[in-house]
């Protein structure tokens, strides 16, 4: 789902990842994500595996696919 937001030109995206579990998860991901160009929000829940990035535009979705590997989960694709 990717939706615009109340902020002219950002662009809200929810992305299903597989695998977090717990908080240090949560922070794994939303780390290597805040990394990318763009990007001014990350959250990431492990309950329900869903997570949010806020950025200036919408992102490549391979690029987002590299962070999360890099953070050691999988991203399954937009919820």
């Amino acid at each position: 789902m990717t939706t615009q937001t109340d902020t002219p030109g950002s662009v809200t995206t929810v992305y299903q990842v597989s695998g977090m579990s717990c908080g240090h998860c949560e922070g794994a991901v939303s780390g290597e994500l805040s990394e990318l160009a763009g990007v001014t929000s990350v959250q990431a829940v492990a309950s329900t595996g869903e997570v949010t990035v806020v950025s200036a535009a919408a992102l490549d979705e391979a690029a987002v696919r590299a962070a999360v590997d890099e953070a050691g989960f999988e991203l399954v694709g937009q919820a």
